[in-house]
């Protein structure tokens, strides 16, 4: 497949929804001020839509990859009914210091690593350099520097205003106060490259 399409990848819990921390319950699902708003501007700027989530309550045994499945699934929903569907969604279960020997692994695919953004680009064709990285934490910006992406946006959401600190000094990275200032700084971008 030819690697042609630009993407925006945005982490899921603290970004797009409210971090419920280890959220397992579908029910618990809810989206963030300005995420179906925010994905529906870059959307019909020609951007694909990708949700990359490290996941590691099922390492830690605190929910299971079915669980993980259903929480997507109602959140793929409530952005398809507010019109911002999502165009890929990919998760890491693992996490080294894991109870669940099965996922306790250091892993290729726990961010900052870039087996997600490697696997979203095969499979819907994605130009990484072409590409955005959208999170609330440094390892979000340190994934898509790492996977050679153009920018990342640390949004003050989540863990976002905790996290600042640590993007200080990566030229990859700058922060966004919310979700429609991300729309604004990418738009701004790309008229400038045009």
């Amino acid at each position: 497949m030819k690697r042609d399409k630009k993407a925006v990848f945005f982490d899921r819990d603290g970004t797009l929804i409210e971090d419920r921390h280890y959220l397992k319950d579908p029910d618990g699902v809810t989206l963030l001020a300005g995420a179906a708003e925010c994905v529906r501007a870059l959307r019909e700027a020609g951007f694909l839509i990708v949700v990359v989530s490290n996941q590691s309550g099922v390492a830690r045994g605190m929910m299971t990859e079915d669980d993980v499945r259903r929480v997507n699934e109602r959140f793929c929903a409530l952005m398809r009914e507010a019109g911002a569907p999502v165009d890929g969604m990919y998760y890491c279960p693992h996490f080294p210091g894991g109870s669940v020997p099965a996922y306790a692994a250091d892993c290729a695919c726990r961010k900052p690593k870039t087996v997600m953004a490697e696997a979203a680009a095969r499979d819907l064709g994605i130009d990484l350099c072409a590409s955005y990285a959208v999170g609330d934490k440094a390892a979000d910006m340190l994934f898509g520097a790492n996977a050679g992406m153009k920018a990342g946006f640390l949004v003050l959401t989540g863990y976002g205003t905790d996290e600042r600190g640590k993007i200080a000094g990566l030229p990859f990275a700058e922060e966004a106060a919310s979700l429609a200032e991300v729309a604004e700084k990418i738009a701004e971008r790309e008229a400038r490259r045009g």
